[in-house]
């Protein structure tokens, strides 16, 4: 049974850093994409960031790139999402979402229905 459980969200302030995860069971990380998504309130859903470990692969939004980083922890089956530098517009809930069929090669990663998904966690971004 595929899961995934997000964690490690919060309140911050501009300028700070937060650290997601999306511990996943019930497949490897190398036979599926993980992208992180976020959805904030009144706001259409938006994908920030896509890994397919075993190819590789990575994708960012156009808005996170350079702030946001994605990685895996193959012993933990667990992705990362590390926000540097967050502002008032990265607020939103945060979730993760599987897929084999992706390969993170473009922007498409970032807009597909995916299979799975987590049940989210929020990030504030507040002064």
């Amino acid at each position: 049974q595929v899961q995934l459980v997000e964690s490690g969200g919060g309140l911050v302030q501009p300028g700070d850093s937060l650290k997601l995860s999306c511990a996943a069971s019930g497949f490897t990380l190398d036979n599926y994409a993980i992208t992180w998504f976020r959805q904030a309130p009144g706001k259409e859903r938006e994908g920030v960031s896509c890994l397919r470990s075993g190819h590789r692969s990575t994708y960012y939004a156009d808005s996170v790139k350079g702030r946001f980083t994605i990685s895996r922890d193959n012993v933990k089956n667990t992705v990362y999402l590390q926000m540097n530098n967050l502002q008032v517009d990265d607020t939103a809930v945060y979730y993760c979402a599987a897929d084999s069929a992706i390969y993170c090669s473009g922007p498409n990663s970032l807009t597909y229905e995916y299979d799975y998904w987590g049940q989210g966690t929020q990030v504030t971004v507040s002064s």
